[in-house]
């Protein structure tokens, strides 16, 4: 077991972590090496900094507004994310000396008592620099006391988890504001017709676009999946009734199957009504107080389908087959920032604002969900080596420390991964966008 006393002395300012600096940062969370005061991006260098970022993202206006609204939007959520850090960890007498919007060289920072903010170059993330992330963190003896690792689980936990729950309270007022201002769009059972092929068999039963399939011949409709797969289980010229939503009323509409004609489907000869179909969504109107709560309440099944959306994208099988072209299942296609801001210009389109700001929930909910998963470098990593430490401790009421430098191997077998991952992501998303 390591205990204060055992810790080597700090190093010297700006020298190299004895570890090496790229194994500090990624056990730290971000950079460990601290710049004296005149060594700081101020002055005219900085204020072109700041200039050129905001000219950069300000560019993307001129492609697409939705582009700049979804990713002010994103940077937002970023920021927040690392304010839920710093801000818990300063309320519970820990010591934050670095809090950088980006990665890499700095553009322009400033300090303020102990901390130094800014920009850097890279526009990857953020972070906030807390000393004595782990025994591996090295820190002068006067501030062991305001370290990391020396305050209790209930707060180490705390901080490492407020950064997801900044995410989760923003997708809360994200989602009220939706369900105020448009009402919440809830996924019912039916499949909602959308194209009907001119002359087609439903064309000619009446079938109409917008129309809700509910049942053919009493056998329920849940999906568009189950239209097809009913009308393929019969045969050409038999007559199915289909119970049918039109105008909030419910009608039965016979409909005498015909025979696919085109030679070139694999359909050829089979029974086709000449429908598109798609998922039927209902939109509820709240009041403010239901809007408030179910904002509240979404939030749970909402993250159990983003864990289970993680898992499947995170299976290196799915990843490979979406890169050989074999698999179309868009829930297990990886994406990146980039394929979601591309794709938020055609919700944005469609939608307009109250698009964007679903998109931004759901993909609030995402990552902190995702940030959440037990693996180093995230912060569910950093959250489950201080739950391994307390269930170590036990009753002794004696410190534990985790030895870190162990789990370095694992942490960079995950980095690959998600190395990986972003790269295969955003080459689907260049060479086959979504949407």
């Amino acid at each position: 077991m390591t205990t204060h006393d055992e810790l080597p002395a700090p190093p010297a300012p700006n020298d190299e972590p004895p570890h090496g600096r790229f194994t500090s940062e990624v056990m730290a969370g971000g950079a460990v090496v601290e710049k004296a005061d005149d060594e700081l991006v101020g002055g005219w260098r900085g204020a072109f900094g700041v200039l050129g970022v905001v000219a950069l993202i300000a560019l993307l206006g001129l492609f697409s507004l939705w582009w700049l609204v979804f990713v002010i939007g994103v940077l937002i959520a970023i920021f927040l994310h690392e304010l839920g850090h710093f801000s818990t960890a300063r309320w519970t007498g820990m010591k934050a000396t670095q809090f950088f919007i980006g990665f890499g060289p700095r553009v322009w920072s400033f300090r303020r008592g102990e901390t130094e903010y800014g920009i850097r170059a890279l526009p990857l993330g953020a972070f906030v620099r807390i000393i004595g992330m782990n025994s591996m963190d090295e820190v002068a003896p006067e501030d062991e006391g305001r370290t990391y690792r020396s305050k209790s689980f209930p707060k180490r936990l705390l901080v490492i988890s407020a950064g997801s729950i900044m995410h989760m309270l923003l997708a809360i007022v994200l989602l009220f504001t939706v369900y105020v201002a448009d009402g919440e769009v809830v996924q019912r059972d039916g499949a909602e017709i959308g194209i009907v092929e001119q002359t087609g068999p439903a064309f000619v039963a009446g079938i109409q676009p917008d129309d809700v399939v509910l049942s053919i011949d009493g056998e329920a409709v849940e999906s568009s999946v189950d239209l097809g797969r009913i009308v393929q289980s019969n045969e050409p010229q038999e007559v199915l009734t289909f119970e049918v939503l039109r105008d909030g009323r419910e009608i039965f509409v016979p409909v005498a199957l015909g025979a696919n004609t085109d030679e070139e489907s694999p359909l050829f000869g089979k029974p086709y009504i000449g429908v598109s179909s798609g998922t039927y969504y209902e939109t509820i109107e709240h009041s403010t107080g239901a809007a408030a709560v179910n904002a509240v309440t979404d939030i749970f099944p909402t993250s159990w389908e983003m864990t289970k959306g993680a898992v499947k994208v995170l299976n290196p099988v799915n990843i490979f087959t979406h890169l050989a072209g074999t698999n179309e299942d868009l829930e297990t296609r990886p994406t990146t920032l980039v394929g979601v801001t591309g794709l938020s210009d055609d919700v944005g389109e469609s939608q307009g604002l109250i698009g964007i700001l679903f998109l931004l929930a759901v993909l609030n909910v995402f990552i902190g969900v995702f940030n959440m998963f037990p693996l180093l470098p995230l912060d569910g990593g950093h959250a489950a080596i201080a739950t391994y430490e307390r269930l170590r401790e036990g009753r002794s009421r004696q410190r534990y420390y985790a030895d870190v430098a162990k789990m370095m191997p694992f942490a960079m077998a995950v980095m690959t991964v998600l190395l990986f991952l972003f790269m295969s992501g955003l080459y689907l998303d260049i060479t086959d966008p979504v949407g």
